[in-house]
């Protein structure tokens, strides 16, 4: 695992801290990880939102074609 060294000012130094101390963290580093994560995810989400609203429209999503989606998942858990 590589490492990195960060510079904070007292009052960031104090919240990551208090975050640490009160959500159950073993170390500002679990801290800090878990932001990093938490924006990777967002940041891939936000990226296959955007590939998904440029694509282009194959059907149209109505109530049909929302009961065929449900009949095949209770179908697909009956295996």
């Amino acid at each position: 695992m590589s490492t990195m060294n960060i510079s904070l000012p007292d009052a960031l130094k104090a919240f990551v801290d208090e975050q640490v101390a009160t959500r159950h963290y073993g170390t500002s580093s679990e801290y800090i990880r878990e932001l990093i994560r938490k924006d990777h995810e967002q940041q891939k989400l936000r990226k296959l939102l955007v590939e998904g609203a440029e694509s282009p429209q194959t059907g149209v999503a109505d109530d049909d074609y929302f009961d065929s989606l449900r009949d095949r998942a209770r179908s697909n858990g009956r295996k």
